[in-house]
């Protein structure tokens, strides 16, 4: 396969690209609200913005842009993008919350778990987290065509 093939893959570009800018904005900010960095958060789930919902946005936006609104790709990418936006707010967000507190009740209880036991906490996104995810993505595919 040729990989300027993928690098014309609108699509995939921009997507991605609005995922990359998503995380490095999430890590920034991460590590001014608590003064250290975590590389880790680079690659996580949760946090401001969704990267998830960059990289959708980006992806419908972008659909949109090449192939107009009544095309089958936007409508594809717009179902998705509210699937994977609906299921961070919801069900990710809600599995998060059970972490913490199981994670809490462990440590209340004076036991230790070891680290590969710790429950993820950063899983899902706020309905602002999934707006500003949304706004980057937009922004990101309008800028990159």
């Amino acid at each position: 396969m040729d990989i300027l093939q993928l690098l014309d893959n609108h699509l995939l570009v921009n997507s991605l690209a609005a995922w990359a800018a998503a995380q490095i904005i999430k890590t920034i900010i991460y590590a001014a609200v608590h003064k250290k960095l975590d590389i880790h958060r680079l690659f996580g789930d949760g946090g401001m913005p969704s990267g998830h919902s960059a990289t959708v946005t980006a992806m419908a936006t972008t659909a949109a842009l090449e192939y107009g609104l009544a095309s089958p790709i936007f409508a594809i990418a717009v179902v998705f993008g509210i699937i994977v936006m609906h299921d961070a707010m919801g069900v990710r967000r809600e599995a998060g919350k059970h972490a913490k507190v199981l994670n809490d009740l462990i440590a209340s209880l004076g036991k230790d778990a070891p680290p590969k036991d710790v429950l993820k906490e950063f899983l899902g996104h706020t309905p602002l987290q999934v707006c500003f995810g949304a706004l980057l993505g937009f922004g990101v595919a309008l800028m990159l065509g």
